[in-house]
């Protein structure tokens, strides 16, 4: 299934998205699916006169992961972590789709980051790697905005990865996929700057889930982002970018100063 969280005219709805490409329906569902199961109020609407907002704005936090690919941990001039590391992201950086993104006036090195997220569907702690898929709500995609000299200067990544903004998600959540093999895609003005696969993780979702569950308790709507293949840039005033993941779609926003 795929669930989006839309606006007409009232407060964001969520939603099951059907149909084929072009031709998809939103069908609008009653209350919040993480905790009240999928109930279909029976009202659609076209896709295309609803505006798609962040599919979800995580009530707890984010929780993203770095050098999690070993190309992208070389082009960084670092070595790749011997454990997942970690680090949190507030959950008023969460922009959705097609949104704009204002560029921190405290960097001038912002850059891209496509992504896999993982959407938690339950309560959970010290989850078995053998579990996972039970904690698992469904996947998203997202691009893990970095300003890069403030994560230098910084020595952490609070100001440099949770600025306002800083985390677009979307389209929607897939809830029926499988992570192990998907082509990850970033295109910056129409260039494809990034294409490397989840097979390719140091750390994979699994792995992931479990390792982040024995440190901190998982709360329904939690996200993880999976880390980054290699071809990060920089990002300008004006600039598009569209971060892709195989079987869930594409997360387009532009960026102004």
């Amino acid at each position: 299934m795929r669930i989006a969280r839309f606006v007409t005219d009232s407060d964001p709805a969520y939603g099951l998205v059907t149909g084929e490409p072009g031709e998809e329906k939103i069908i609008q569902l009653a209350g919040d699916p993480f905790y009240q199961g999928i109930q279909e109020t029976g009202q659609t609407h076209q896709l295309d006169d609803v505006r798609l907002v962040a599919p979800i704005i995580p009530r707890s936090k984010i929780i993203g992961v770095g050098k999690n690919y070993a190309d992208h941990a070389a082009e960084m001039g670092g070595e790749l972590p011997a454990s997942p590391l970690l680090f949190l992201i507030p959950n008023t950086a969460v922009v959705g789709p097609n949104e704009p993104v204002k560029l921190p006036s405290f960097s001038d090195e912002v850059s891209y980051e496509a992504e896999l997220a993982v959407v938690i569907g339950r309560i959970c702690k010290d989850v078995p790697l053998d579990r996972v898929p039970e904690v698992v709500f469904g996947y998203t995609v997202a691009n893990d905005v970095t300003a890069r000299d403030a994560q230098r200067t910084d020595k952490q990544w609070a100001r440099a990865k949770g600025f306002d903004g800083s985390a677009p998600l979307g389209p929607w959540i897939e809830t029926e996929l499988d992570p192990e093999n998907l082509r990850i895609t970033g295109t910056h003005n129409g260039k494809t700057v990034q294409d490397g696969n989840t097979s390719q993780m140091v750390f994979g979702v699994p792995e992931l889930v479990s390792y982040i569950s024995e440190a901190m308790t998982l709360l329904p709507g939690d996200v993880i982002l999976t880390g980054t293949p290699a071809g990060v840039g920089l990002l300008a005033d004006g600039d598009s970018f569209e971060a892709a993941v195989e079987g869930i779609g594409i997360l387009r926003n532009t960026f102004r100063s």
